[in-house]
């Protein structure tokens, strides 16, 4: 597993910056003979890309994904899988006076500190656009897994105080992908008086699977939930993961926490669909935690490179709140994942 790549069996490897000539992926590990659906892939794409959502950023970006090589008259050809998106709506001018400071809560210092030089082009590698070739991966990994019998799904379940209450899967038809009509509206207003507050606001994304078999995962370092973990948690506005009951079960008793069973299956799943690291066959469920957006048009203080304290007031088109994009990238990271873990439990069908 290298600095820009992720995956054994079934591996990505992304390339790109937010305002350069583009982005991409490069999947290789991936069965021959599978009919890929193009569309599906750009459904997709459409549910993350800039503009296409009415409480995220203004840039536009269509995100129109090219096959570059490991296609052949529409189906893979077991050979590395090139796909790529080029950027038609970036202002890298918006970024020239951070030339000499640090943005609060960005990887600007980090970044700094670790290479000697950093892309101020709204963050270059570390730019939440980068995920945008991730989903195109995920896509794929989706695909190939619901001919498995698999499911992925994800949604807001929660924005500042906001409380999803309902679990409505098949209600989702909102900006948020929320599963609760009435919080969907209660989230948006919050996200839109955030947004004319100059500020932004954070979240929790939740993320269940359906079908996968038990067995999935290994007992010790290679637990399930391990590998889902590193996996979500490689998306930058993540900060905290927990599966099934999560941080609760600290107030729990075992006699409330364990899932029972009896002939008939299992009884409660608060484990979230693992035990012992290992898939039980029930309904995997996690829940990510998504930051603020760093970026915010308000006075705050920073250093430049001088080490000198400054005042800034960051500009340019920012998401007021990441969950509704996000939604789809959780998503995208679980699925390449169970993809890559399903190989190499089963092998590749074909």
């Amino acid at each position: 597993m290298g600095h820009n790549s992720f995956g054994s069996a079934f591996t990505i490897t992304t390339f790109g910056e937010s305002h350069g000539e583009g982005l991409g992926v490069i999947i290789d590990g991936i069965q021959a003979g599978f009919r890929l659906d193009l569309d599906a892939i750009q459904q997709e794409m459409d549910r993350r890309r800039p503009g296409g959502n009415v409480l995220g950023t203004e840039r536009n970006e269509q995100d129109k994904l090219v096959i570059l090589s490991g296609m052949y008259e529409g189906m893979t050809t077991g050979t590395p899988l090139a796909m790529m998106l080029f950027n038609t709506n970036q202002r890298p001018y918006d970024y020239s006076n951070l030339e000499n400071v640090f943005r609060p809560g960005h990887a600007d210092w980090s970044f700094y500190k670790k290479y000697g030089v950093r892309d101020i082009r709204g963050g270059g590698r570390s730019s939440g656009r980068e995920t945008s070739a991730r989903v195109a991966a995920g896509a794929v990994a989706k695909q190939i897994l619901a001919q498995q019998g698999i499911k992925i799904f994800a949604g807001t379940v929660q924005v500042g105080s906001v409380i999803a209450e309902k679990r409505n899967w098949n209600e989702t038809d909102n900006p948020l992908t929320c599963p609760d009509r009435e919080a969907a509206l209660k989230m948006s207003r919050l996200i839109e008086e955030i947004r004319l507050e100059k500020d932004s606001i954070g979240g929790i994304i939740e993320c269940r699977v359906t079908g996968v078999k038990p067995g999935l995962g290994e007992p010790v370092f290679g637990k399930l939930q391990a590998l889902l973990a590193h996996a979500v948690m490689s998306i930058g506005a993540i900060k905290g993961i927990q599966f099934g009951d999560g941080f609760a079960c600290a107030t729990m008793r075992g006699s409330m926490f364990n899932d029972q069973r009896n002939g008939d299956g299992f009884l409660s799943n608060h484990a979230g669909g693992m035990l012992g690291g290992i898939s039980s066959g029930q309904e995997i469920i996690l829940q990510a935690a998504v930051k603020p957006t760093a970026s915010i048009a308000r006075p705050q203080q920073t250093i430049n490179k001088q080490g000198e304290t400054s005042v800034l007031e960051i500009e340019g088109r920012h998401d007021p709140c990441i969950c509704p994009r996000a939604v789809v990238v959780v998503e995208a990271m679980v699925a390449i994942t169970l993809l890559d873990l399903y190989y190499t439990a089963f092998g590749k069908q074909q």
